[in-house]
């Protein structure tokens, strides 16, 4: 099993603190009361999301691999969201909504929350995404395409956040054009005869309770599973260091384009391809440092 740091959490955080200590030095931390002013903070539950969005067709994803026959990003299931969420408290279900904009199809859910004042650059127009997920689902090891400052709200549920910096990227298994390492890793049962770069790696852990915020920084390796049925909004700050900047575009415009059409090429071959030269790039660093 790994041994894990546990990230440090405070009751509340001033602006400078918050820039001096965390954002400035790229260091995780969980905010405990933050929302409490929020009308969100009392009014957001599984009942008041029925009650606003329960008409709503959502997209649902499982955690299968991927796979040469399936579009980047294609939904697994669609459903009204309010029959969705029947399903999330009736009991354990794999299916997830990530990345989705619901706050701009129910624009009074807009009213519910404040864009805190912590030093980051959040631009309005990038409206925040929510996240939702069962009892025992998870979200799989990967860092944000966009390589972003995250601040990470949960509600109504507790969910689990592990984390790993991305000077660990390179004992991974980081799978080449992508922002995700072998799928077949085990994260909560690591195997390290099989995967040994993991050896070297140092992950970090927090437990997300209603109304605590994480701060993922840029770049960071994020790994989500939900304790309870519970969902979680995320305000995005782009990136700080210019060189993660300039990664961001290339993953954005360069390496994702390319890896699409290596995959209509290639097909399955390419997938194959490009886990294999995941193990090859971790064991070349293994090999450097023994």
């Amino acid at each position: 099993m790994f041994k894990y740091r546990e990230i440090e959490r405070v009751k509340t955080i001033s602006k400078q603190d918050f820039y001096q200590k965390y954002y400035k030095t790229q260091t995780p931390v969980v905010v405990e009361k933050l929302t409490e002013e929020w009308p969100a903070y009392k009014k957001w539950s599984f009942d008041y999301i029925k009650q606003v969005a329960g008409d709503k067709i959502v997209p649902l994803y499982n955690n299968d691999p991927v796979s040469a026959d399936k579009k980047v990003n294609e939904p697994d299931a669609r459903m009204k969201m309010s029959d969705y969420v029947d399903m999330l408290l009736k009991g354990p279900t794999d299916l997830r909504i990530f990345l989705f904009n619901l706050i701009k199809q129910v624009p009074d859910m807009q009213k519910d929350f404040f864009f805190p004042d912590l030093g980051l650059k959040l631009p309005i127009k990038d409206l925040p995404m929510l996240f939702f997920g069962g009892q025992g689902s998870n979200v799989f090891m990967h860092f944000d395409i966009d390589l972003a400052n995250i601040l990470h709200f949960h509600f109504d549920g507790e969910k689990q956040c592990i984390l790993m910096s991305p000077n660990d990227t390179k004992f991974m298994y980081k799978i080449p054009y992508a922002t995700i390492c072998r799928e077949d890793i085990n994260f909560d049962h690591p195997d390290f005869e099989k995967w040994p770069g993991l050896k070297h790696v140092t992950p970090y852990r927090a437990r997300l309770s209603h109304g605590e915020m994480l701060y993922m920084p840029e770049g960071w390796w994020h790994y989500m599973q939900y304790l309870t049925p519970g969902f979680s909004m995320s305000l995005r700050s782009l990136a700080l260091k210019p060189a993660n900047f300039t990664n961001a575009v290339l993953n954005i415009f360069v390496k994702r384009i390319y890896d699409n059409y290596m995959r209509k090429q290639k097909g399955q071959k390419w997938i194959d391809y490009k886990n294999e030269q995941a193990i090859v790039n971790t064991n070349k660093v293994l090999a450097s440092i023994h």
